[in-house]
């Protein structure tokens, strides 16, 4: 994994190679939101791997960020052979981040080459980096009252070789909690304070008033990748996506809404074979999905006038 950032700019994007090639699954839940390759994760479609899974701000602009991660793949030799050619399969997604920054910087083909020539196995760096530069939080009452998102991660090593692990960019209308100890962590700004957002959108008077602001259409996601080095069929890695899901709802609330484009994609890539514990990884992630929805927000620093929990909470 690896990431290429643009602080000038308020954007970047995110790179999560799997060059032995790996299972995929994915789910969209959103309503609004900004995808290239899903459909062939689909289990009864026929493509076996994929290669990669690109991550990116710059709303659909962004997307050109996994043409340089297939270039990059293409000169190492890997992807879908094709008669005398090699295709790389690289999924993706992004976040609106128009709104922070320089808007009409946003992730290139150049810089997808850049990260995916930068992916290590060291653990990755969070915070306000790669995808999650621009990313903020708690819109409900409009962009300039939200808080600073960002990139989070968690594992676990549940032994014999099988790990689970989750990346995410948090980019959400809702507010963040700890779910464990139920502390808001990150939400609209009221008096330097965040708010509830649920409870925003409870209030009768909400969305009544002209002056009052409101979420933007089609500006906020929630975007992950959920991988483990299981061997797992189409089938079960697109299940394992669907419930890595109900972490964004442990921790971002409300989630999956009309304003946001949460997606989850999963990558197996097949080093252990034990499917009996396959039920496990379902069980568990929506928990490790959860805390590094946490951890983005712990590890976001403030950005463009964009406050982050440590400004917020000191």
């Amino acid at each position: 994994t690896s990431h290429h950032t643009d602080l000038v700019a308020g954007t970047g994007c995110t790179v999560v190679l799997a060059r032995a090639g790996a299972v995929g699954g994915v789910d969209v839940r959103g309503a609004a939101p900004g995808t290239r390759e899903t459909d062939l994760l689909r289990a009864e479609n026929m493509v076996p791997f994929v290669h990669a899974v690109t991550l990116a701000g710059g709303s659909a602009y962004g997307l050109a960020a996994a043409t340089g991660v297939m270039q990059y793949l293409e000169s190492e030799g890997i992807g879908h052979k094709v008669r005398d050619w090699l295709v790389p399969i690289v999924p993706g997604a992004i976040i609106f981040d128009l709104g922070l920054g320089d808007s009409t910087v946003r992730p290139t083909d150049a810089d997808g080459y850049a990260a995916a020539a930068a992916a290590r196995s060291a653990p990755v760096q969070q915070g306000s980096v790669g995808a999650g530069t621009g990313a903020t939080v708690g819109k409900a009452l409009g962009m300039r009252q939200s808080m600073k998102g960002g990139v989070g991660s968690a594992s676990m090593d549940l032994g014999d070789g099988v790990v689970l692990a989750a990346l995410v960019v948090v980019n959400a209308v809702g507010s963040v909690y700890e779910p464990d100890t139920g502390e808001l962590l990150a939400g609209p700004l009221a008096a330097g304070k965040p708010l509830d957002s649920v409870s925003i959108y409870a209030d009768p008077e909400y969305g009544r008033k002209p002056q009052r602001p409101s979420p933007e259409p089609l500006s906020n996601t929630t975007i992950a990748v959920i991988g483990t080095s299981l061997k797992l069929s189409k089938a079960q890695a697109n299940r394992l996506a669907t419930v890595a899901h109900d972490g964004l709802a442990l921790a971002v609330r409300p989630t999956h809404t009309l304003h946001d484009g949460d997606t989850v994609f999963t990558l197996a890539t097949g080093v252990v074979d034990a499917i009996d514990e396959y039920p496990r990884l379902c069980g568990l992630a929506p928990a490790l999905m959860a805390r590094a929805i946490v951890n983005a927000i712990r590890n976001a620093t403030g950005l463009h006038g964009h406050p982050s929990y440590g400004d917020v909470m000191e």
